[in-house]
């Protein structure tokens, strides 16, 4: 790698007395790979600090993720949107890893080897996270959420191809600055959460770090590219104790979404007694519009991701009962019966990074399927309730 790259993605602070070189890599460039090996192999650093988490860490080493993963849990906990958000993330890498040559991630494994190699204690510095995801999930609209899922779907499976030069130039400053800035534009509550609050995060770690009774001299962190935009400033303004915390914690669940949910069910439910009053004809096609259009549309997007009939019979009948009440949705509903129908084998959670890089895999790989199958189940109810309270609204009022 050219000196002149490694101005933009190598960068060098002084914190209490102590050296700490951030170095910016692409999680799928095997120039990152050896500049992160060259640096080690100098033998200037007594510590190495990654951008990872523990789980992420476990993952990356292990590999073990997806084959502990336990789909009734995840879906009865209401996790199901995290997970499917972290499978199309982690599709994405494993689509540019294919093109490219190199496994994502390979940069930190690097540097975990050598850590070892050469006997340096090695700390990880980012976020849990399932916390970034749920301060995420929480912290954006309905329709972010929509239009980030669609973004992710359509750069992993329609989005056009990029080479190995063009990933190495997006670590270039001025280009990776409006890259970072032009995502801060389309997304600003995702990028707080996912790059600008990690930022501040990683810096506070790393400064405790300094802080430390055994304080290492020289640090060498790898992190994203992406982050040095956001960590270089944040050291002359470092995160105190109290906002490190802050930033470390899972937001409560929203009562927002539960309030909504429940004035729409009494609504709808106040809609069929004034048609009930009116007369008992009018109440009974009420009800039964309610159930075609809500459970026909839920069922329908069960069918588009190739669930069972049982699954899809179950998005019928469920549907029109979960959107009166926020606390269960038509898709949990359908992803555990779909779960308990066909039964992931070993394979297919074994060969969860493979299939994910592939469109047509995500409707064969029986662990995939299944939050396919809860994503569109939803997706369908959420129709059907606006689709079909509009409807009995016109009827009543119109």
């Amino acid at each position: 790698m050219e000196a002149a790259s490694n101005q933009d993605i190598v960068k060098t602070i002084q914190v209490n007395g102590a050296r700490i070189t951030l170095v910016g890599t692409a999680h799928v460039s095997q120039k990152s790979v050896d500049l992160v090996e060259e640096k080690i192999r100098t033998g200037d650093f007594d510590r190495i600090a990654i951008e990872l988490c523990p789980p992420r860490f476990q993952s990356l080493v292990q590999k073990s993720m997806w084959k502990n993963l336990d789909i009734y849990q995840v879906l009865r906990q209401g996790k199901g949107s995290l997970l499917l958000i972290n499978l199309a993330l982690s599709a994405y890498q494993k689509r540019l890893a294919d093109k490219i040559g190199v496994e994502p991630g390979q940069e930190m494994i690097k540097a975990i080897e050598l850590s070892a190699e050469y006997n340096l204690p090695l700390e990880v510095i980012d976020r849990d996270i399932t916390t970034t995801l749920q301060r995420m999930y929480q912290g954006v609209s309905f329709w972010q959420k929509l239009k980030l899922f669609a973004s992710l779907i359509t750069s992993i499976f329609v989005g056009e191809e990029i080479s190995e030069q063009q990933i190495e130039d997006l670590k270039e400053g001025d280009m990776l600055h409006s890259l970072v800035e032009e995502f801060g534009e389309v997304l600003p509550s995702v990028k707080k959460v996912l790059i600008d609050e990690r930022d501040l995060f990683m810096v506070g770690k790393l400064i405790e770090m300094t802080k430390s009774p055994d304080q290492p001299k020289n640090i060498l962190a790898v992190v994203g590219a992406g982050h040095l935009i956001g960590m270089v400033p944040a050291f002359d303004q470092p995160p105190v104790p109290e906002v490190l915390e802050e930033l470390d914690q899972k937001p409560p669940p929203s009562k927002k979404g539960y309030y909504i949910g429940w004035g729409i069910g009494l609504f709808i439910l106040s809609m069929f007694g004034v048609g009930y009053m009116r007369s008992p004809e009018l109440g009974g096609q009420l009800v039964l519009q309610w159930i075609v259009i809500n459970g026909g549309l839920s069922a329908l997007g069960a069918a588009l991701a190739l669930a069972h009939p049982v699954s899809i019979l179950t998005a019928f009948l469920a549907a029109p009962l979960t959107s009166l009440n926020p606390m269960i949705s038509a898709g949990m509903v359908v992803g555990i019966v779909e779960s308990f129908i066909r039964k992931p084998k070993v394979a297919d959670f074994e060969s969860i990074r493979e299939d994910i890089a592939h469109f047509s895999m995500w409707w064969k790989n029986r662990v995939v399927r299944v939050f396919l199958i809860f994503f569109f189940a939803n997706l369908g109810s959420a129709a059907g309730t606006f689709i079909a309270g509009s409807s009995i609204v016109y009827k009543i009022f119109g």
